[in-house]
C-alpha cells in the first residue's frame, strides 16, 4: 500500500486542517483549563462534514470510507488530540447504531450524532478491571418492555458531558455470550457520574457511571440477547487503528516544530541541525513515525477492503502511543531547557496521548491478540 488519497479525499483533508488550523490550534493549551469540550465547536465540525464522515449519507455522513476518517482524525489531532475524541466516540457508537440499533432508533440518533448534536460515550471497563472485557458485571435484568441496569461504569470517556453511552451489561450467563449493548440516555435522574482529576486529556473528562436500577427500553437493545461483546471487539478493530493517527498526529507537529528550530538555533555559530546528536535522533524518529502511520492506513484500507485486520489494528494500538510519546520527549529534549517549559506545548502532547497506553486496550493485550493471530495462522500452515 502507498498513501496516495483520492481527489475527494484531498479535500476533506483540506477542509480539515484549515479548520484544525484556524480554529483548534491557537488554543490548544488554553482549553485545557475549561475541563470540558466546547460544544459550539462540536456543531462546527458537524457542519463542516467532519464528524462520522463514513457513516451512511441517509442519517448525514458522507458515506466515504475508514481511510477517509482516519484522515479527518490525523488532521484534527495535529491540532488537539483531544479533540478528536469526538470523531473517534462519536464514529464508533454510529458505527454500532448503524449496524444493530432498530431503525427507529437508528433514524433518531445517528443524525444528532454527525451533526454534533449529540455527544455518545462507549460504556465497558468497570471497576474490577478493563481488559477481561467478557467477564462484566453490570447487570441488565428483563422486566417487560424494559431492562433495568445496576452496576458501574468507570474510566469512561466524557463520563461527565455525554449525552448518551454505548452500554455493555450482563443480560445471561458468564462470558462473552452472556454480553448485551443498549443505548443507554445518561441525563435519566438515577444515573451517577462523576469525575477523575486525570494527568492530561482534561477536557475530555474521564470519569465513573453509577447505575441503580435504572430502567432502559428493550427497544433500546442493539442487535440480539448476547450479541454484545462481538459488537464490540469489531468495533475495537476500528478504533485502534483511529487511535494510532490520533497519537501520531501531535508527533508529526513536534517533529514539523522541532525541524523549523533547530535549523533557526546556532550553538558555536552552527545551526543545530548540523550537529548529528541533534539531527540523528530526528531523523530516527521520523522513520519510526513514516512507518507507523502506513501501519494505521493499512489498517483501515484493509477494513475498506473487508479483510481481516485485527492483528494490524492491534499493532497500532501497542505501538503508535508508545512511540508518539517517544517522539514527542526528543522533540522536548531538542529544545532544550525552553522545552521543559510549560509554555510550550510539548509537556501537554505528552500527556494527552499517554493514557492511549492503558485505555483501549493496553499494549501487552494488544501483543496477545497479535501472537494468538499468528500461533493460529502458522498451527493451520504447519497442518498442511
Amino acid at each position: 500500500m502507498s498513501i496516495e488519497f483520492s481527489d475527494e479525499q484531498l479535500a476533506i483533508q483540506a477542509t480539515a486542517e484549515r479548520f484544525a488550523q484556524d480554529e483548534l490550534a491557537p488554543l490548544y493549551q488554553a482549553r485545557e483549563s475549561e475541563q470540558v469540550i466546547d460544544r459550539a465547536m462540536v456543531a462546527r465540525m458537524g457542519e463542516l462534514g467532519l464528524i462520522g464522515a463514513d457513516l451512511p449519507a441517509k442519517f448525514g455522513g458522507l458515506e466515504t470510507t475508514c481511510v477517509t476518517a482516519g484522515i479527518v482524525a490525523e488532521s484534527i489531532s495535529y491540532a488537539d488530540p483531544n479533540v478528536c475524541y469526538v470523531q473517534l466516540l462519536n464514529s464508533l457508537a454510529g458505527h454500532v447504531l448503524a449496524d444493530h440499533a432498530s431503525p427507529e432508533l437508528a433514524t433518531q440518533l445517528l443524525p444528532a450524532l454527525i451533526s454534533g448534536e449529540k455527544l455518545v460515550a462507549l460504556g465497558l471497563t468497570e471497576p474490577r478491571g478493563g481488559s477481561d472485557a467478557a467477564n462484566l458485571e453490570l447487570r441488565a435484568v428483563r422486566d417487560g418492555d424494559v431492562y433495568r441496569l445496576s452496576g458501574e461504569k468507570t474510566s469512561i470517556s466524557l463520563a461527565t458531558q455525554a449525552d448518551g453511552i454505548i452500554l455493555f451489561a450482563r443480560t445471561g450467563g458468564a462470558g462473552a455470550g452472556g454480553v448485551s449493548a443498549f443505548y443507554v440516555d445518561l441525563h435519566h435522574p438515577d444515573i451517577n457520574r462523576s469525575s477523575f482529576n486525570d494527568l492530561g486529556s482534561k477536557i475530555v473528562g474521564r470519569g465513573s457511571l453509577r447505575f441503580d436500577d435504572v430502567p432502559v427500553p428493550a427497544a433500546q437493545r442493539l442487535g440480539g440477547e448476547g450479541m454484545g461483546f462481538k459488537q464490540v471487539m469489531q468495533g475495537f478493530d476500528y478504533s485502534r487503528a483511529i487511535i494510532g493517527l490520533q497519537c501520531l498526529a501531535p508527533a508529526r507537529a513536534s517533529l514539523d516544530e522541532t525541524w523549523e528550530y533547530v535549523c533557526e538555533r546556532e550553538a558555536f555559530n552552527t545551526p543545530l541541525a548540523q550537529f548529528q546528536g541533534v539531527s540523528f535522533p530526528l531523523a530516527e524518529a521520523e522513520s519510526h513515525y513514516e512507518a507507523a502511520r502506513l501501519l494505521c492506513y493499512r489498517a483501515l484500507e484493509l477494513r475498506d477492503l473487508g479483510k481481516p485486520h485485527t492483528s494490524e489494528a492491534a499493532m497500532c494500538k501497542w505501538w503508535a502511543p508508545k512511540l508518539a510519546h517517544e517522539i514527542i520527549e526528543k522533540c522536548l529534549l531538542s529544545h532544550g531547557h525552553a522545552g521543559y517549559s510549560l509554555d510550550l506545548p510539548f509537556q501537554q502532547r505528552m500527556r494527552d496521548i499517554f493514557g492511549f497506553q492503558i485505555g483501549d486496550g493496553t499494549a501487552q493485550i494488544m501483543k496477545m491478540i497479535i501472537a494468538r493471530g499468528k500461533a493460529g495462522a502458522a498451527a493451520v500452515q504447519y497442518k498442511r
